[in-house]
């Protein structure tokens, strides 16, 4: 018996900007955003043929491991394509969790690429992309990881020509836990005092006053210590600082290979790339 390992990387996103335009009929949030991609990354190793498991090591995974979201894409798959054989799954978890850096959802989204590639199911990116968005809202970014502009819960994705590779970016992870539906529950839905798609396209230097992140407001009075970090960002000279998604994790974009003096408690995790 032959047997196959393969292993991807799957990487973290930023959110540039994150406005909560209107509460959905649906219950959920209307939402903008662009992500983009960063070469933060987990580890995901499938070992095929072999029996249904899953296992970690890195930062632990709370929660049920058969809940992880690599066995949940495993499963939609299987409901479709009944000779899809069990594989043996390990993540090694590098980007930190609940942080609003898209951890969970690139290790899903990943899994499906691996999957139909492996096993050749023939899935358009438009079908894996569909299998994405069951899975969770920031699923689909993973399969075109790329700048996007989202609307919608997230799902709805346009690319954009947006290229940051001359800049640096710092990632700050202070280890503190938001609730999402509590943030959502401290914003007043409302449409954003700058267009996101023309502020985006501006020069980065303008950035700062023209793109803002929602759950900033929401969530600063109850964690002080975030707004902390924004500050500590821009001293440092960041041109551009925000909390991704709705946190705790904060990038800051610097001129290339021109970043300051960063003082951070110890207990943060901080990422230079």
């Amino acid at each position: 018996m032959v047997f196959y390992t393969m292993i991807v990387f799957p990487n973290c996103k930023i959110n540039l900007g994150l406005h909560v335009v209107s509460k959905r009929p649906d219950g959920f949030h209307e939402l903008e955003t662009v992500f983009y991609p960063l070469p933060l990354t987990d580890a995901l190793e499938v070992l095929s043929p072999g029996k249904l498991s899953f296992t970690t090591s890195g930062i632990h995974v709370p929660g049920d491991q058969t809940d992880n979201l690599c066995l949940k894409a495993w499963r939609l798959l299987k409901q479709d394509f009944p000779e899809l054989p069990e594989v043996n799954i390990h993540l090694h978890k590098n980007i930190p969790i609940g942080a609003g850096l898209g951890g969970g959802s690139a290790d899903a989204a990943f899994m499906l690429q691996l999957l139909n590639n492996r096993f050749q199911l023939d899935l358009s990116k438009e079908q894996l992309i569909s299998y994405a968005a069951i899975l969770g809202s920031d699923c689909p970014f993973f399969i075109e990881n790329k700048a996007v502009y989202a609307t919608g819960r997230g799902e709805i994705m346009q690319p954009i020509s947006l290229d940051l590779s001359g800049w640096s970016f710092v990632l700050v992870y202070p280890a503190v836990h938001i609730n999402t539906g509590w943030a959502f529950g401290r914003i007043t839905p409302q449409a954003p005092a700058h267009s996101l798609q023309e502020s985006i396209m501006q020069p980065l230097e303008t950035w700062k006053d023209t793109i803002s992140n929602d759950f900033e407001a929401a969530v600063f009075p109850a964690h002080p210590e975030l707004a902390t970090i924004k500050e500590k960002l821009y001293t440092a000279g960041a041109v551009y600082a925000a909390m991704s998604g709705s946190g705790s994790a904060f990038v800051g974009i610097f001129p290339k290979n021109n970043i300051g003096d960063l003082h951070f408690d110890p207990a943060y995790k901080v990422f230079v790339l």
